[in-house]
């Protein structure tokens, strides 16, 4: 099989690629692990993405965004960080703009809406086999796949999560940060209104968010110990309520489990280089992100954007100019918030004494520093940091 462009994993990176290079004259070939049905109808997974207005607009530019049923949708007014029993807290609003800091979607909802866009065009998809060799060279690349297929193209893409066996093939090592901790992601009801707002509460030995849906709806994010973890996931639904309440220490009255729970690893990674010779990463195989600041899932539409950017009017998509060009952008654009976000996920899961003192100052300095919080509802919105708050 011959194509321009192999793209190796069709998840969210993969599939904005695709419909983003649409028209543009380049070959289009999608290789998939999971089977076709797994993608066309992606099962719900617990997570809630909150798109940023960027976001927002790439996605409503390569026609995916009114796939999306607006009544799935909830807006992001606010956030507020807090920390143990401290009274201080860390408020995040858009101000006088009226627009929301950005949207809460369910996660399948994305994915189907790409997939049922990808599907309006000539790309095309090899589903139900996963790569098992790579060959790159000076004019072209050839991808592997089970059952002893080559498929040869000008360039690969791998976007294929952060523990690319893509990435491992092609001889790119990560950064991986294994923090230790399982996230348990789950949508509860609740008896008091969120009004809109999400919250992040740092506790002593867990962390717990609660991310504002449609109605007394939420999504709660607990991460805890690996085996605290597995309890709460082994626990009858009732119990599971129960226990998100009391940690919750009912700030929302009585919650109760309104679905299933899903559990994941929290390890964040970040690929030592985002191209080489006729190869580029994408999304989670290029920047994992720790879910603190909600900017993984939009760093893959952004990256994706970007790289689309240069190959659409490429006649050669593998040429080393654009894919260095790319890098270089998405480099810059990801690696001070990815080093940042690991601080603060350190420091907030740190409960010694210096950590919870260092903490402290960080929300008292935050409370009162309106410029500090003009730069982080801008990074929130991708707006422009004189956006009032």
């Amino acid at each position: 099989m011959k194509t321009d462009i192999a793209i190796i994993g069709a998840g969210p990176a993969g599939l904005s690629l695709a419909a983003a290079l649409a028209g543009a004259g380049h070959r289009i070939t999608l290789l998939e692990r999971a089977p076709e049905k797994a993608i066309a109808e992606p099962a719900f997974d617990g997570r809630e993405i909150a798109l940023t207005h960027r976001s927002q607009a790439i996605l409503r530019a390569i026609g995916a965004w009114d796939r999306i049923p607006a009544a799935e949708t909830a807006p992001l007014l606010e956030a507020k960080v807090l920390d143990g029993g401290n009274p201080l807290a860390l408020r995040f609003a858009p101000g006088q703009t009226g627009e929301p800091l950005g949207r809460l979607v369910p996660n399948q909802l994305i994915r189907r809406a790409l997939f049922e866009t990808v599907a309006g065009t000539e790309a095309r998809l090899v589903a139900g086999r996963g790569v098992t060799g790579l060959e790159l060279g000076a004019a072209g690349a050839v991808v592997t796949l089970q059952g002893g297929e080559r498929v040869a193209a000008r360039l690969v893409v791998a976007a294929d999560s952060r523990f690319s066996e893509t990435r491992r093939l092609a001889g790119i090592g990560a950064a991986m940060l294994d923090f230790g901790r399982s996230m348990i992601v789950a949508r509860v009801a609740h008896e008091a209104p969120h009004g809109g707002v999400a919250t992040e509460w740092f506790g002593h030995g867990q962390t717990i968010a609660m991310l504002p849906l449609n109605g007394e709806m939420s999504s709660v994010v607990l991460t805890l110990a690996p085996k605290e973890a597995e309890a709460a996931m082994a626990m009858a639904p009732e119990a599971f309520g129960a226990e998100v309440t009391r940690r919750y220490q009912g700030r929302l009255g009585r919650m109760t489990l309104a679905g299933t729970r899903h559990l994941y690893p929290l390890v964040a990674a970040y690929a030592h280089r985002f191209a080489g010779r006729r190869f580029a990463l994408l999304g989670d195989a290029a920047v994992g992100m720790h879910p603190v600041t909600a900017h993984g899932f939009n760093f893959g539409l952004s990256g994706a954007e970007t790289l689309a950017g240069q190959l659409r009017g490429a006649s050669d998509p593998g040429a080393v100019a654009g894919l260095f060009r790319y890098a270089s952008s998405h480099r810059a654009a990801t690696l001070p918030l990815f080093l940042a976000t690991n601080a603060v996920a350190r420091l907030y899961s740190d409960d010694r004494a210096p950590a919870r003192l260092a903490r402290a100052a960080l929300l008292g300095a935050g409370s009162v520093l309106a410029p500090v919080r003009r730069a982080i509802v801008a990074r929130l919105m991708d707006a422009p940091a004189a956006a009032r708050v």
